[in-house]
């Protein structure tokens, strides 16, 4: 197998459909997905199989999510032959270990700086791209089409649960978080002080 093309020498790449320029919000949005992959990928490599275990798996698990998000992102048409690949119970998934996270983690008052232990600085690098990648999907969704609008419910809920584990990581490892020290009391019982 030749690994190099050429087909993208003049700035243009296939997606699922045609071709697109290799700037396209679409193929942006995708490529930033593929980053926080790599992200996720550098962080499993940092975690300790034995303190670990849960996480690391749920981590791989994610890593091959953010490839069913990115051939969906991929996607200019769709059709029975290529179906959706990402899934509401990818969502509800995030969303019952971010539960059960937030509860392993110390209360959380104020907002923290990103760092500790080096795995959890990696994973907030994971949780700062995944924001990126969901302002280009939101601007995807709003320019042209996403196809699978769970997708964006997705990287908005990975989000979050890239910060709960990035928490659980530096509990685990007895390294405190550092409160943002110009931060008031925005947190109350796990939530915002504004939400109810």
């Amino acid at each position: 197998m030749r690994l190099y093309t050429r087909t993208g020498d003049e700035g243009k790449t296939s997606v699922i459909g045609g071709r697109l320029a290799k700037d396209d919000v679409r193929v942006t949005a995708y490529g930033t997905t593929d980053e926080v992959n790599s992200f996720v990928g550098l962080a499993i490599a940092q975690l300790d199989e034995a303190v670990f275990p849960d996480i690391k798996d749920e981590l791989v698990k994610i890593q091959h999510e953010l490839f069913d998000c990115g051939s969906d992102l991929a996607k200019l048409k769709v059709t029975e032959e290529r179906p959706y690949k990402a899934s509401q119970d990818m969502v509800d998934y995030l969303e019952e270990r971010i539960d059960v996270y937030i509860q392993e983690a110390p209360e959380l008052q104020r907002f923290i700086l990103p760092g500790g232990s080096e795995a959890a600085a990696t994973l907030h690098i994971c949780r700062t791209t995944t924001r990126r990648a969901e302002r280009y999907i939101t601007r995807l969704h709003r320019e042209s089409e996403i196809h699978n609008p769970v997708v964006l419910k997705y990287i908005n809920r990975l989000s979050d649960y890239f910060f709960a584990i990035a928490r659980v990581v530096n509990a685990r490892l007895n390294v405190n978080d550092v409160e943002y020290e110009r931060s008031a009391i925005v947190f109350r019982g796990g939530k915002r002080k504004e939400e109810k």
